[in-house]
């Protein structure tokens, strides 16, 4: 199978500025994930799709291909699957054929280690439409409706270690066959959640506090 990695990171960013220039822990934010995938999966061709020329310069020093991304799929309301289906328009001119898209968002730095290599085997196994990481959740979950809290994922009074897991998105990895994204989608209702039960699930860079715990866990890597 052939696969090839897309780094989605537009220029703008509202809540963080600058977010994905950002040096975190001595790299811009961005480097992080281009050197995971070559780390993981050398032989996988690494793309960073962006409008900034300030990113597209980063992408260069670190050894990747740049995709040149129109405004249209760089606004506010552009999805991660309209920048798929975009790459694929890419690819074709430079006839490229993936058969699966991997996508590592640039808010989400730290990822553990063999968790590309895992995911990458389980499609070669498998081949779903689609495939993304959760990370499992105890926390006592519900809904504010009319002053009144509505539970939504336990009794009140049960035991968190009573309480059904429950799972989240983590953002950390997505694979998504190539007839999907050119449907303009990143993940299937049918896609495959695989269970990442890490810390790194939790970091995910959209505010200045977010990044300061991801600072805090390099911190702790390096050190250790």
């Amino acid at each position: 199978m052939r696969f090839v990695t897309i780094i989605p990171a537009r220029g703008g960013s509202k809540r963080l500025p600058g977010k994905n220039i950002l040096p975190l822990a001595g790299k811009p934010l961005i480097a992080h994930s281009i050197l995971y995938s070559k780390s993981e999966c050398p032989d996988i061709e690494v793309y960073v799709s962006t409008d900034s020329e300030e990113i597209a310069d980063i992408a260069y020093e670190y050894g990747v291909k740049v995709i040149e991304r129109p405004e249209r799929e760089s606004s506010d309301t552009a999805t991660t699957g309209d920048v798929l289906c975009h790459s694929l328009l890419h690819f074709q001119a430079e006839n490229v054929y993936p058969e699966y898209l991997i996508t590592l968002q640039p808010t989400n730095p730290l990822r553990p280690l063999g968790m590309l290599r895992r995911a990458i085997k389980l499609v070669e196994e498998m081949t779903p439409d689609s495939l993304f990481s959760v990370s499992p959740i105890k926390l006592k979950q519900g809904r504010i409706i009319e002053n009144r809290f509505l539970s939504v994922n336990y009794k009140f009074g049960m035991r968190s270690q009573d309480m059904d897991t429950w799972y989240y998105e983590n953002g950390l990895l997505y694979l998504t066959r190539e007839n999907i994204a050119s449907q303009g989608k990143t993940i299937t209702e049918n896609a495959y959640p695989m269970i990442i039960d890490h810390i790194y699930g939790r970091i995910d860079i959209d505010t200045k506090e977010d990044f300061n715990m991801a600072e805090f866990f390099f911190s702790q890597e390096l050190n250790d």
